[in-house]
């Protein structure tokens, strides 16, 4: 009778200490949910700020908070690519090819639209070839520009935005290559927009995405399945509109 009543106390005390091991273990190392992604966003290029502005929104709606860590475009790559950041705000979709370690969520974030600024030109834009005849402005490292231009006889390159509309107003060039919404925000921080004008169409559209470092697969489906929401409701698209018009207001200023 005394062995099984020991035997009985024994068990009952084992239970009990493997219970207390599972509290205490849990109240001191308390399973977290992620509550932070840190992103690298190119620094001083206006459709980047737009890009951010966006994720924000979509990364609140998930519950998650936002940093942009602003840098330039080259060094952006090397700290997304290897995980020293979570990832891109936005890129172009062939950046995957030569980034692998950058998962791109497949829904469209933002996009650019490269334009012909002019002073006093004016012909018909069809396309990047209806610039071949003309001396043409391009930001240097700006992929599209310096594609779309490859080969043509007169192609000068800035640093800048700001240096690009500035050789365009002193008519050092007679078009300047520009992202259409960043050309219009940059004439209107200087103070050329009564100046510059560009022509339409755009020369092309070219679609951005959202990339996310390896290590953060498993957000990569939750994001495009928020995206796709906020797409199929119309409010990427609000969103980046309202955003664009606030800047717009904001450079008058």
């Amino acid at each position: 009778m005394n062995a099984s009543i020991g035997s009985f106390r024994r068990r009952l005390f084992a239970a009990w200490a493997a219970w207390l091991v599972v509290v205490l273990g849990c109240g001191a190392a308390p399973v977290r949910a992620e509550t932070t992604v840190r992103l690298a966003r190119i620094e001083n290029i206006p459709d980047q700020a737009v890009g951010g502005e966006i994720l924000k929104a979509v990364y609140r709606r998930m519950g998650i908070e936002l940093v942009l860590v602003d840098m330039p475009a080259k060094r952006a790559l090397i700290e997304s690519s290897q995980g020293r950041v979570d990832g891109e705000v936005q890129r172009i979709l062939a950046v995957k090819d030569e980034y692998p370690t950058l998962l791109p969520v497949q829904v469209p974030l933002n996009y650019i639209e490269p334009a012909a600024f002019v002073k006093r030109q004016q012909f018909r834009v069809d396309g990047w070839e209806s610039l071949r005849p003309y001396a043409i402005g391009i930001v240097r490292g700006v992929g599209s520009s310096e594609r779309g231009t490859q080969g043509m006889p007169r192609v000068e390159a800035a640093t800048t935005m700001d240096q690009l509309m500035t050789m365009l107003a002193a008519e050092r060039v007679d078009v300047a290559v520009n992202d259409l919404f960043s050309g219009l925000l940059v004439n209107r921080r200087l103070g050329l927009d009564g100046a510059l004008r560009p022509l339409s169409p755009p020369l092309e559209r070219i679609l951005l995405y959202h990339f996310l470092h390896e290590s953060r697969r498993d957000l990569v489906p939750r994001v495009e399945q928020t995206m796709r929401q906020m797409q199929a409701s119309g409010e990427l698209e609000r969103l980046r509109r309202e955003i664009t018009e606030r800047m717009l207001e904001d450079a008058r200023k």
